[in-house]
């Protein structure tokens, strides 16, 4: 019987495929939005389950409190450093690329009717407003509304609190390990539509924007990729190579879930499985369960590359002369509200928005400039959050001695590395 191709090669032709169409015909590219925006709902659908049960489990599993505190401690001690780092990082390429010099764009000349359409709906501004988002109305609410850092908080609550029952908690605590598998059965069905959701993602965006729309923003783009590629392969692998791993060989591992990511634009729709393969490497199911889950809303690297480097664009667009002092408020104000950007396209503009409205330094209609990329740029975001996420589990799995070094060695050198089916 032949075999049927992989899912990295299903993804891959579809990518192939929807970026033909989008071209060749771009009205039929547009109307495959529903594919693309379908798969991405599927997955968001099933994320607060996911890391409501794999959080709760993970803590309660630990039976040690002082434990579950010092993995937690040790992770958001870890995405700090490594978002600051992002932050500072894209602030500096786009001071030596200056990818907004030439535009010579006016706040009052731009067409700001889209962008207030982006940018409408309620937001948190401020560090108050932001901290209250993260509780929810109700228990039940964080689920409804899909905000990842609600579900965290509620799942933190809960999982400490099972943690402190003991034994009287083990069938819950068991029940929601049993649902955590079930919810990841579901997974495994809608990963088998992700070459079409991959498919109708990129021909919409190629049908809606068009190969022509990067050819006038060509430099910010191409500064940004060549930021993130900087950022994965020199700060992470760096990283890495301290433990004696190859990031070369982790992104091979994680082809799937890049390729994924790729398609969809968002690092979400990767999540069931990255969590797959980070224990298969060797990580403890406690820290990913943990480490991974948390990730998603506090340590978003690419979009921090993004958050710098946009708003410096914007700046250098407009002729905005900033002086160091109002640099580094912005760089103040871009570590707390980097924070509650969750792993969504889209949601990095909005943050962007917000930052620049709280900053008062950049005119936030200078946004409309990056309207017609943002969606190409999404997905260098999505990536480097992927790859952000998967080297800080390792880092803290090996931090809290909880990582199988030797097995991770076997799986990253095994040339055709498979991880078990979500």
């Amino acid at each position: 019987m032949k075999r049927f191709p992989s899912l990295y090669v299903q993804v891959l032709v579809a990518i192939a495929l929807g970026v033909v169409l989008g071209w060749a015909r771009p009205e039929w590219g547009v109307a495959m939005r529903p594919l693309g925006d379908g798969f991405v709902k599927l997955i968001k659908m099933l994320i607060g389950p996911i890391v409501f049960t794999t959080v709760v489990v993970g803590i309660a599993g630990m039976k040690d409190l002082k434990k579950a505190g010092r993995v937690g401690g040790k992770a958001v001690l870890w995405f700090e450093l490594m978002t600051t780092i992002a932050l500072v990082i894209g602030l500096v390429m786009a001071h030596v690329i200056k990818p907004g010099a030439g535009v010579h764009a006016t706040a009052a000349s731009l067409d700001t009717s889209v962008l207030d359409k982006t940018l409408a709906g309620t937001r948190p501004h401020g560090l108050v407003e932001h901290l209250l988002a993260m509780i929810p109305e109700s228990f039940v609410g964080a689920f409804v509304s899909g905000d990842v850092l609600q579900v965290l908080v509620l799942a933190v609550l809960t999982g400490v609190a099972l943690a402190g029952l003991g034994a009287k908690a083990k069938g819950l605590v068991a029940l929601l390990e049993e649902i955590s598998q079930g919810v990841f059965g579901i997974v495994g069905i809608v990963m088998r539509v992700a070459p079409i959701g991959a498919f109708g993602a990129m021909a919409f965006t190629i049908g809606k924007y068009g190969v022509g729309t990067l050819g006038s923003l060509a430099k910010l783009m191409a500064a940004f990729y060549a930021t993130a590629l900087l950022f994965v392969f020199v700060v992470l692998g760096t990283v890495l190579r301290t433990l004696g791993l190859s990031i070369f060989r982790l992104v091979s591992y994680l082809r799937e879930e890049l390729v994924i990511v790729l398609g969809t634009s968002s690092s979400e729709s990767a999540l069931p499985r990255l969590m797959n393969k980070l224990e298969a490497l060797g990580c403890a199911p406690s820290v990913v369960r943990l480490v991974v889950p948390t990730g998603y809303s506090f340590n978003l690297d690419g979009t921090s590359i993004y958050l710098t480097m946009a708003a410096l664009f914007v700046a250098q667009a407009l002729g905005v002369p900033l002086t160091l002092g109002e640099e580094l408020s912005l760089l103040v104000v871009l570590l707390l509200t980097s924070k509650g950007a969750a792993g969504v396209t889209g949601s990095g503009f909005v943050t962007l928005a917000a930052t620049l409205a709280a900053t008062g330094s950049i005119p936030v209609a200078g946004l409309t400039l990056l309207l017609g990329i943002d969606r190409f740029m999404s997905e260098a975001r999505a990536l480097t959050n992927l790859m952000g996420n998967a080297v800080a589990t390792i880092v803290v799995a090996k931090w809290e001695k909880e990582l199988d070094l030797e097995k991770a060695h076997d799986v990253l050198n095994r040339k055709h590395s498979q991880a078990p089916a979500v």
